[in-house]
């Protein structure tokens, strides 16, 4: 598994990742749409912390430059 996200890709995917997970826990988003929030949030961290993006390797998409 290569990594194909640049850094500011990862940062933003992080940062994106934290806020909608936080939205969740603090009671400011509920129901269907808080549920949205933790599969996003999540997938966004996770991509984020590891550098790759499975969509992107689908897509052939690759933002970091080698």
């Amino acid at each position: 598994m290569k990594t194909n996200e640049s850094g500011l890709d990862r940062i933003i995917r992080v940062i994106v990742g934290i806020v909608l997970l936080a939205l969740y826990f603090t009671g400011a988003v509920t129901g269907g749409l808080g549920i949205l929030f933790i599969v996003l949030g999540a997938v966004l961290l996770l991509t984020g912390i590891v550098g790759f993006c499975p969509l992107y390797a689908l897509l052939k998409i690759k933002t970091n430059k080698d």
